[in-house]
């Protein structure tokens, strides 16, 4: 019989408007695994809010109450890979710094060197490192590879913790599917995602629940595929609540220049869902979408994934412009003159403080044992994002995705985001520290 690890009880601290452990209460032990650690990597952005106190909705978290990192495994050391831009590793000086040891494989960080599972949580960070490509342009982490070797300590020691794996489940579906299974045969919590559903919707905009959604577009302005799944993810967060709740996806088409145009034009996707989105971000700029990728964007930096939703919902995931920090959003609901749109503000310093609302969340699952909100959103955007890149790959094709056919019932998440209280703390003009430091303000 597989034992599910134990929910460590907490109560309110008035002082610092966290969650604190109660007393006499054990610290919940959260092992790490990570492809790589250096500046303004996953692993440094996720790891300050475990190490140090930080803000969330302008209130201080201290999670050093509740939680101890009892481990690091790193998989690549930044300058013996020469990562990203000569980035410097930060894993031995952090290690060194807060008295973690760093264990040469998974299995020795998970049971702190014994023989048997000694953590309380496990954090899983496969973002970032130096990694081969598919043909179809997917970046080949080893998530799967990681889980797998945290699955078979659970295995062996007969004892279950709740998991978070970064970002996407894996490039591959099947992969994804494996990992999912295995959590719900095995009864531990998993949870995995993006990071931007939680961020400061300006101006604040909430889908009634149950509401009946025509059609919704999610635009982003980075890369391709590692930014189209945040783009999915921010879709999803959003539709996954309409009246029926998730159903599924009947098929997905990435789409370029003129063939876009033509899908517009054909209407299966509305142009002028699009430019309110953008306008959430350039109020003042009215001009078609097409005349702003003429002169404000690029038209390279322009194209679209259509997802055709089982229920007849239409979704629409835009690449516009050259901009990571682009994360807009519009939706149509049935019988509303009225669009609803917004942005997504990520605060200061880029994307850098995307991480407390996700560490906050991280923390609550290995708190309670289960994700706040549904790990089936990530499942279903894991295999949107693989769809897209087939289709992609095939000339941009319409892909039916029988797989991707699959219900769950949405969760409200408001608790876990980020509502603007503490970017009236943390400001621009504020210098971000380059190492592991709390920053709570002036």
């Amino acid at each position: 019989m597989w034992m599910a690890g134990v929910s460590l009880p907490v109560m309110m601290s008035g002082l610092s408007g966290c969650k604190a452990k109660e007393v006499g209460k054990k610290k919940i032990k959260v092992a790490v695994v990570m492809t790589t650690f250096f500046y303004r990597s996953h692993a440094h952005v996720i790891l300050e809010n475990f190490l140090q106190p930080y803000l969330f909705n302008g209130k201080v978290v201290d999670p050093r109450e509740e939680f101890e990192i009892a481990s690091f495994f790193v998989d690549q050391i930044a300058e013996k890979e020469g990562l990203e831009g000569n980035a410097s590793d930060m894993s031995q000086e952090v290690a060194k710094e807060f008295d973690i040891p760093v264990y040469e494989t998974i299995d020795g960080a998970l049971c702190l060197g014994g023989e048997k599972l000694s953590v309380d949580a496990v954090l899983i960070i496969g973002e970032h490192g130096k990694y081969p490509f598919n043909d179809k342009g997917q970046e080949l982490y080893p998530k799967k590879k990681f889980f797998d070797e945290t699955v078979a300590v659970f295995d062996k020691s007969g004892r279950v913790v709740p998991v978070y794996t970064d970002k996407h489940l894996s490039h591959s579906w099947k992969e994804a599917k494996a990992m999912y299974d295995s959590s719900r045969k095995m009864g531990f919590g998993l949870m995995a995602g993006s990071s931007v559903p939680l961020a400061e919707r300006r101006a604040p905009m909430e889908i009634p629940a149950g509401a009946k959604i025509v059609e919704a577009v999610s635009i982003h302005g980075g890369p391709v595929e590692r930014y189209d799944f945040h783009g999915f993810e921010v879709l999803q967060s959003l539709v996954e609540g309409r009246k029926g709740n998730e159903s599924g996806v009947r098929e997905v088409q990435f789409l370029e220049g003129e063939a876009l145009w033509k899908a517009a034009d054909e209407g299966r996707w509305s142009v002028g869902l699009a430019e309110a989105a953008m306008r959430a971000e350039f109020p003042d700029d009215k001009r078609s979408l097409k005349e702003m990728c003429a002169t404000r964007f690029s038209d390279t930096d322009f194209y679209g994934i259509l997802v055709s939703y089982k229920d007849g919902t239409r979704g629409t995931v835009l690449k516009v412009g050259n901009d990571g920090i682009r994360w807009n959003f519009a939706c149509e609901i049935a019988g509303k003159a009225k669009l609803l749109t917004t942005r997504f503000h990520v605060g200061p310093w880029n994307n850098r403080n995307l991480f407390r609302a996700l560490s906050y969340s991280i923390q609550s699952l290995f708190r309670e044992g289960q994700s706040p909100y549904p790990v089936e959103r990530t499942l279903l955007t894991t295999g949107l994002l693989g769809a897209a890149m087939e289709s992609r790959d095939k000339g941009g094709v319409a892909l039916p995705t029988p797989q991707l056919q699959f219900a769950y019932q949405a969760r409200n998440f408001e608790t876990m985001r980020e509502m603007g209280g503490t970017w009236k703390i943390i400001t621009e003009d504020m210098e971000q520290p380059r190492g592991i430091e709390a920053v709570l303000g002036k």
